[in-house]
């Protein structure tokens, strides 16, 4: 009888640099760990590995000139204009610097209350007491200031207005949740919106931009040297020092194979791994929604492709088998649960079950597993994710 789910370990491993092999250091610590702390590797077991090792082994990094050189070829150098970055000095501030090297003259467009991810630099309730529509009304940052004298971020106290202009020489601030108004003052725009960039874009073409990309089509291919995303460009980097940053990984799908491979080979076992970025979900204090890469997991084993397929449970205990109690109760359970379909979308037995793509799942299991500052676990191994009540 089992009388444990699933198990999420934070992996101590070795702290990863530039030019690494990093599937065997993987593995290795991964092993080690399960014979020092007396646990066996299962088939099926998930093994994360976490974006930012795998883009610094890869040594996939590049700086403020290297990025600007890019932008200033795509955009012309002169006047430009940035719709809609999100507030952060981890994922943007670099970014905006090379941006700002890049032209003479900048104007950056911020969306209002707040960026897409959630970072606000005023409330709701601030709009309603000043009558402000979003969706219509648009400022210049005096106009903004007039009504909002209290811009600061609610966790890292940081002014982002101040903060953002003082990234270049000739920097203005508009407020406009409508893609296009950036047009009044120049028509090439780099959109730097995460999710919704395809659309921005498109409205922004449709409106008259005569030079516009996204974040995605800079840094597709290496710029003096640089390293590069072709698939997700600068979308996904971050803060790697004062003038350089970290790029998403590349050809995560080889790397997750090639450590599954290496696992099947030390233990005969046939685990899943994928490489994870960002968890997706929203904290309910500061309204940050976390994904701020383009997406979880740029990277995963064919195993993690699909849906979880599961019934609610106290769905059955409260109707079909409210009589029942105890083992009994346990019993008709387990049964119900092997004989499910195998689909049970739109099936009311599986309503509230989270119908969300397994890896989008276990990346934020990952993510809240691994954490983000000095635990040292960028690896971390899920046992039992693929087991269920009724599994002996």
């Amino acid at each position: 009888m089992r009388f444990t789910g699933v198990t999420s370990r934070g992996i101590i491993t070795p702290i990863f640099k530039q030019g690494d092999d990093l599937v065997s250091l993987t593995a290795d610590s991964i092993i080690e760990a399960a014979q020092k702390e007396n646990f066996t590797i299962q088939d099926r077991d998930i093994i994360g590995v976490t974006e930012a090792v795998v883009a610094r082994t890869q040594g996939n990094y590049a700086t403020c000139e290297q990025i600007a050189a890019d932008i200033k070829n795509k955009l012309g150098g002169k006047d430009m204009g940035i719709v809609f970055p999100i507030l952060s000095r981890n994922r943007f501030s670099i970014l905006l610097k090379a941006i700002a090297m890049s032209c003479e003259k900048l104007y950056i467009q911020l969306s209002y209350p707040s960026d897409e991810v959630g970072n606000a630099l005023i409330t709701l309730d601030d709009l309603d007491e000043k009558g402000i529509d979003p969706y219509k009304d648009n400022f210049t940052e005096s106009q903004f200031r007039k009504l909002f004298k209290n811009t600061v971020h609610v966790f890292t106290k940081v002014d982002y207005i101040e903060a953002y202009k003082s990234m270049g020489k000739d920097i203005e601030i508009i407020f406009s949740n409508n893609p296009a108004y950036i047009l009044n003052y120049t028509k090439n725009v780099l959109n730097c919106d995460i999710h919704s960039r395809k659309r921005t874009q498109r409205i922004l073409r449709e409106a008259g931009a005569k030079k516009v990309y996204r974040m995605d089509e800079i840094l597709t291919s290496s710029v003096d040297g640089s390293g590069y995303n072709s698939d997700y460009g600068l979308l996904g980097s971050n803060k790697a020092t004062e003038s350089k940053v970290k790029l998403f990984p590349r050809d995560s799908h080889i790397f997750v194979e090639k450590l599954q491979n290496r696992m099947l080979e030390l233990t005969g076992k046939h685990v899943e791994v994928m490489v994870y970025g960002d968890g997706c979900f929203k904290d309910p204090v500061g309204g940050i929604w976390e994904l701020a890469d383009p997406v979880v997991s740029p990277g995963y084993t064919s195993g993690l492709i699909g849906t979880p397929n599961e019934l609610k449970m106290k769905y059955f205990a409260d109707n079909e088998f409210a009589s029942l109690r105890g083992e009994q109760l346990a019993l008709a359970m387990k049964e119900r649960i092997k004989a499910k379909d195998k689909d049970l979308s739109g099936n009311m037995e599986s309503q509230g079950t989270t119908p969300r793509r397994l890896t989008d799942l276990l990346g934020s299991l990952c993510d809240l597993t691994s954490g983000s500052g000095d635990r040292g676990t960028p690896v971390v191994l899920i046992q039992g994710y693929f087991t269920n009540f009724a599994t002996d």
